[in-house]
């Protein structure tokens, strides 16, 4: 592969400097390294191949960062780092990773935000177009010249896209929007207005019916938005322009791929395969978890469909992270529901249907549930309705700081009337879909699908899949509300909600195996962290003097701690002592799972070791 030019390119201003030859060649070298890359780092790479031409214009016309570009959802930015010092990383095997995946201000001044959530920008640009039009206003410099924001197709279905249209549309002044339309959302694009879009292009831009015009702002339509030549010429058209601006770019997502690339699923244009591509050599490798767990509990739903009218599944744009394949899809007809990238929608949507007498099902994943907390709050828990939410991805792993799960159990278990399950296996899983999904239940429940370290213990034979427990005593009126007692032992009890069982049932095997001084501590799985089971705790008084509580999730105003409330109370006489176990509350990075564990204590070693000093 030739990256000459490429690897010249260390700031916008070398881009300016190259000729109409070079410009092209520029674009083909990024293509090829972009294709390159995705084969051996996996991303976002089909949105990032459709861009190509839009970015290196950018930074032909305007200045960054005086001129100041905020990328939608930013997982489309690779070409704009790869122009602003940051080659090397999508370049050479050892940086890989070096980088994010989305804009980040800590990395570059040309980065303005970090993004990773749908719909924002044209928000954000409003917000940075005012700040420069009142400081204007007084005489003084601002410190910023054109605002320009880039969003997809996909994510004008977001509610908050519409909000920063109707803003700008009032707002006036320096203002470019430019619509990145490749026809393809995470998944297809699904809602009315993607009729009007195809009408749109279809008419190059003159049809008497466009989304943009109707909010009162100027349009502008490109139909070759993969021709370099083309989008400088119909930005310099815009550039210091005096009022808002639509451009409206045709493009195509995954333009570049190749054959090895289609052998593996992966071409170019409308492909769900091209919106993330993992590495080529992780190809065969068993399921994660979500799409396993997401797969099964799919083929459960499906199986009830014919008999079932207002059994409903709804993902909001994300169905093959969450095991929802194009298979199900096809077989579940109009029970399945693809609203687009519309959370707070999808669970009002939910709402009615299960107000009405169906059980719908919404699933998505824990960081994108974030943004429907007052529908979940409102709509669903307060009005009671028999919603049955699927979480996906919750739980500490090493994710990104803008999809981190980490904060999943004190959002949701702090709700009053929701139910919040945490099964610790397939089966038990199951169970509990089936019955939140069944006429038997008539309240809103959360299931917080199980994740890598249930599946890990399932497929090592550590964790029984088949494993299930039945409605304890404690909890006749509401099932699986009271804990569930897996081995009884005294003095310590060790409970261990969701992902973070299997390392209490190491804790406690580790604690009964020391020959010097063994402890036969008490292994609970709480199975819910909405509530606590009073009766449990309390018997627990009886021969215990240690709770130990493990969640892998942030612990302040989590679970774990309203256990150490209770005892200390409602209990204050018992002499329990308790030691609480889960994440800070802090954002993290893409770091490896095993090194968040060593950091919170969540280890064995850390665990026992800790108990240990307090009983001594």
């Amino acid at each position: 592969m030739t990256c000459d030019i490429l690897a010249t390119l260390h700031s916008p201003a070398d881009v300016q400097r190259l000729d109409d030859r070079q410009l092209d060649e520029c674009c083909a070298q990024i293509r090829e390294t972009l294709v390159e890359f995705g084969k051996r780092a996996g991303g976002h790479i089909g949105s990032n191949l459709g861009l190509v031409e839009t970015s290196v214009a950018l930074h032909v016309v305007f200045d960054s960062p005086l001129d100041k570009i905020v990328f939608d959802v930013s997982h489309q930015s690779y070409v704009h780092k790869m122009l602003t010092g940051r080659a090397e990383a999508f370049l050479n095997a050892e940086l890989f990773g070096s980088v994010t995946g989305f804009t980040n201000p800590a990395e570059s001044e040309h980065d303005h935000f970090v993004l990773g959530h749908t719909g924002t920008s044209i928000s954000l640009a409003c917000g940075l177009a005012k700040e420069r039009d009142m400081v204007a206003a007084t005489g003084a410099a601002p410190q910023t010249r054109n605002v320009i924001a880039v969003i997809g197709d996909g994510a004008l279905s977001s509610a908050i896209a519409f909000e920063g249209l109707n803003n700008a549309a009032e707002q006036g002044g320096n203002l470019i929007i430019i619509v990145n339309d490749n026809e393809m959302s995470i998944a297809e694009n699904h809602g009315g207005m993607y009729a009007t879009l195809a009408e749109m292009r279809a008419s190059h831009g003159r049809s008497d019916r466009n989304l943009f015009t109707v909010f009162g702002l100027d349009y502008r339509y490109v139909e070759h938005g993969n021709d370099v030549h083309t989008m400088i010429e119909a930005l310099r058209e815009v550039k210091d322009i005096d009022h808002p601006v639509v451009l409206h770019v045709h493009t195509t997502k995954g333009l570049g791929l190749d054959a090895e690339d289609a052998r593996h699923g992966v071409r170019a244009g409308r492909c769900e395969e091209n919106h993330w591509q993992n590495p080529l050599a992780q190809e065969g490798t068993p399921l994660g978890a979500r799409k396993y767990y997401g797969a099964l509990a799919m083929d459960a739903l499906a199986a009830r469909f014919e008999h079932e009218p207002g059994l409903i599944v709804i993902s909001p744009a994300t169905p093959g992270s969450n095991g929802i394949t194009h298979a199900f899809r096809a077989q579940a007809g109009p029970h399945y529901v693809d609203t687009g990238i519309t959370e707070e929608h999808a669970v009002a949507f939910a709402s009615g249907i299960a107000k009405a007498g169906g059980r719908p099902v919404v699933a998505t994943s824990a960081t994108f549930f974030q943004r429907t907390f007052d529908q979940v709050q409102q709509e669903v828990a307060l009005n009671g309705t028999p919603v049955t939410l699927l979480s996906f991805g919750a739980g500490l792993s090493d994710a990104d700081n803008t999809h981190s799960g980490a904060f999943d159990v004190p959002f949701f278990g702090n709700i009053p009337g929701l139910l919040c399950l945490a099964p610790t296996s397939r089966q038990m899983f199951l169970d509990m879909l089936a019955w939140s999904t069944s006429e038997r239940n008539s309240h809103p429940v959360l299931i917080r699908v199980p994740g890598n370290q249930i599946l890990g213990g399932e497929r090592a034979g550590t964790l029984d899949p088949n494993a299930t427990v039945e409605p304890q005593a404690t909890d006749a009126n509401n099932p699986w509300c009271g804990y569930h007692v897996a081995e009884a032992g005294d003095t310590v009890a060790v409970l261990g909600l969701g992902n973070a069982y299997p390392l209490a049932r190491d804790v406690v095997h580790a604690l009964a195996s020391d020959d010097t001084d063994p402890v036969h501590a008490t292994l609970i799985d709480p199975l819910q962290f909405s509530t606590l089971d009073e009766t449990t705790l309390r018997a627990l008084a009886s021969d215990h003097t240690l709770v130990v509580t493990l969640e892998d999730a942030q612990l302040e105003g989590g679970w774990g701690e309203k256990i150490t409330a209770f005892y200390a109370n409602m209990m204050p006489g018992s002499g329990m002592r308790t030691l609480n176990f889960g994440a800070d509350k802090a954002f993290t990075d893409r770091t490896p799972l095993v090194t968040l564990n060593s950091r919170y204590g969540l280890t064995c070693e850390a665990v026992t070791a800790r108990i240990r000093s307090v009983l001594r």
